[in-house]
């Protein structure tokens, strides 16, 4: 048994304990034998309110009054007048709500904790000799080769080396259907495997896998607390002490004023003591945030936070960056302009030498094309990155560039003379009016030429967008590429605002504008190159198949399938929470503002304010759960 159910099974068990002296002792006192009857509601007494008065010293210790110690003054001021049977009621419900409410945060937590028992606990290692051998997955280091047979669970984060198999990513991303995959695909670790034998190659150890950084990172979030529950917390500090002091004047006023008698204003304060303790209010929240966490975690999104899943629920504009999020991320070397007098290979052979060093995915697609054609790549020397223009290095004893003609302009080991630099200018140009990012290619004082780079759209991204805006959000697009190639992927994915051309820190300062103008301002970018951005948003949302690790810390949200369907299921999510929040914080204040009146008057007695308290604080903590079950409308479904 998990220690987590025999911790709550052991909280259960007080209560039991204390139901079933309560009972015994009431029918002892009917029968007459008062003795055993008190004996018996001293048992209900100990069992129901051990762990109250314990939390309660505990936080007088640390110089707080909390609701647990105004059960247990209730509880013993019912005693003091007689009325053992309220007082042993009163304990009794009070840590069963509490048992039950336990029982109800833990369903919850378990909907994102079982992700970590679903990883296998064996890898099959593939050895050099090519045999197999099974070791613990703790053993398994970055490198290793395993494989996965067909039917069976993945042990760890890898990229296939061979073999071909759809893969069942359910528990880990909420696709619904299985993922072909094929060589030099991702898979993670606990996903099932379909009918096809797979090679994997490691690139995570066990305690860093995707399941590991979930099930860590959602604990984090469930121990952050959100903005309404900091809220909560603060009321209820001041508010705890309001109450005992109005409890005092309950007590002292009506009999000094000779409208009641002692035991009459005792008993009316205590009921009054225990319907105005707000333990329905101070569950209200997490509640509905955990359970909010735990289902945004089952749908492939996952939620840095309560305070973020919140601010989902306030979004009203979304920036979203184009390559790697609207698009596939994969760009593909589609035109080759070579200046006259230059091959096609002169110019892709120097623009794959200087693109080699770098990491980007244009970058690759130009090195690839090279390798496709068999080109020879030269080594180069010296390479250098600048920021949001392109890339230089020395290649061949020259120094060469690839990149925006902005790339060139002041540096003297990059200058061509000005017929050819418009030249240049005017194929760049040309490339542009075909929707295709386009470089300028210069080796020393020669132009090259231009090459043109595509990217196709997402499949989902039209889907997502439709939804977003059915959702009453307004969608931009940025892009660092040129206008006519955002728009071209703009018009095609029905977004009508599109801002183009923005250096990273353009980017910053136009999400500050957005912030400033909208209020509340989603941010969705690749976690890497836009994690400024997506810090200066209210809430940054990364894309995180690829680069997950980056993207799990830059980011406040991360769509764990890269699916941008699920950004407007999270918006709609935090909406639920938010909503769920209000109603659960108005029905607890409700609760309390009927029971403090009625208790003073004596309408309601101290065992009917008993029930309605607990009650109460029950049908919370099970109205919140109600999020686990919360559909998904924006999921795909079935071909």
């Amino acid at each position: 048994m998990h220690d987590g159910n025999w911790g709550i099974l052991r909280e259960l068990a007080w209560p039991a304990i204390a139901g079933s002296a309560l009972l015994a002792g009431y029918l002892a006192t009917r029968g007459g034998n008062d003795a055993a009857g008190l004996a018996l509601f001293a048992v209900a007494y100990l069992a129901g309110g051990w762990a109250a008065a314990r939390d309660g010293v505990l936080q007088i210790v640390r110089g707080r009054l909390d609701i647990d110690f105004l059960m247990v003054i209730a509880a013993l001021g019912a005693a003091l007048v007689g009325e053992y049977l309220d007082g042993a009621m009163l304990l009794f419900l009070f840590s069963l709500g509490h048992g039950l409410e336990h029982l109800a945060m833990n369903r919850a937590r378990s909907a994102v904790t079982a992700l970590a028992r679903i990883a296998p606990k064996q890898a099959r290692v593939l050895a050099a000799d090519g045999s197999e051998r099974e070791v613990p997955v703790e053993e398994v280091i970055v490198g290793d080769t395993i494989v996965v047979r067909p039917g069976e669970r993945i042990a760890a984060d890898g990229t296939i080396v061979s073999g071909r198999s759809a893969v069942d990513q359910s528990p880990i991303t909420g696709e619904s259907m299985p993922v072909d995959k094929e060589p030099s695909d991702g898979v993670f670790a606990g996903t099932l495997n379909g009918d096809g034998a797979l090679s994997i190659r490691v690139t995570q150890l066990a305690a860093e896998s995707l399941v590991a950084n979930m099930v860590r990172l959602v604990a984090e979030a469930q121990a952050s607390k959100s903005t309404a529950e900091r809220a909560a917390e603060r009321f209820t500090r001041f508010y705890v002490p309001c109450v005992l002091v109005a409890t005092a004047l309950a007590i002292l006023v009506p009999p000094l004023m000779d409208w009641l008698t002692w035991h009459e204003a005792f008993m009316r304060a205590m009921s009054m003591l225990i319907g105005a303790s707000p333990c329905a209010l101070a569950i209200s929240t997490p509640a509905a945030v955990l359970a909010g966490l735990a289902r945004a975690a089952r749908g492939g999104v996952l939620v840095k936070g309560g305070a973020h899943l919140e601010s989902l629920g306030l979004l009203r504009s979304i920036a979203v960056d184009k390559t790697g999020t609207l698009t596939r991320g994969r760009p593909e070397l589609s035109a080759i302009s070579p200046m006259p007098g230059v091959s096609e290979e002169e110019l892709l052979r120097v623009a794959a030498a200087v693109e080699s060093a770098s990491d980007h995915p244009i970058a690759r697609a130009v090195v690839n094309e090279a390798r496709r054609r068999g080109l020879e790549i030269p080594a180069i020397h010296d390479a250098m990155a600048v920021r949001g223009r392109g890339v230089e290095a020395t290649v061949d004893g020259a120094r060469a560039g690839v990149g925006r003609a902005g790339l060139f302009s002041g540096n003297a080991a990059l200058t061509v003379e000005a017929g050819a630099a418009a030249q240049l200018e005017a194929l760049a140009q040309t490339i542009e009016k075909q929707a295709m990012t386009a470089m300028s290619v210069v080796h020393g004082s020669r132009a090259l030429g231009a090459i043109g780079v595509s990217d196709r759209a997402r499949e989902e991204a039209p889907r997502a967008i439709a939804a977003l805006r059915s959702l009453g959000c307004e969608v931009v697009m940025l892009t660092g590429d040129n206008a006519a190639t955002g728009q071209h992927i703009a018009k095609e994915l029905g977004i009508a605002r599109v801002e183009a051309g923005l250096m990273p820190e353009q980017k910053i300062a136009f999400i500050r504008e957005l912030v400033e103008s909208h209020g509340a301002v989603g941010m969705v970018g690749d976690g890497v190159n836009d994690a400024p951005a997506l810090a200066a948003a209210t809430v940054g949302i990364a894309m995180g198949h690829g680069g997950t690790d980056v993207a799990l810390e830059a980011a406040d949200v991360a769509l764990m399938s890269d699916d941008l369907t699920r950004l407007p299921f999270a918006i709609e999510l935090g909406r639920s929470t938010r909503t769920m929040i209000r109603q659960n914080v108005l029905f607890s204040m409700a609760v309390v503002a009927g029971l403090i009146p009625l208790t003073l008057t004596g309408v309601v007695p101290l065992s009917i304010a008993v029930i309605c308290h607990e009650g109460s604080t029950v049908l919370v903590a099970l109205h919140g759960l109600r999020l686990l079950s919360r559909t998904d409308r924006f999921a795909r479904s079935a071909p």
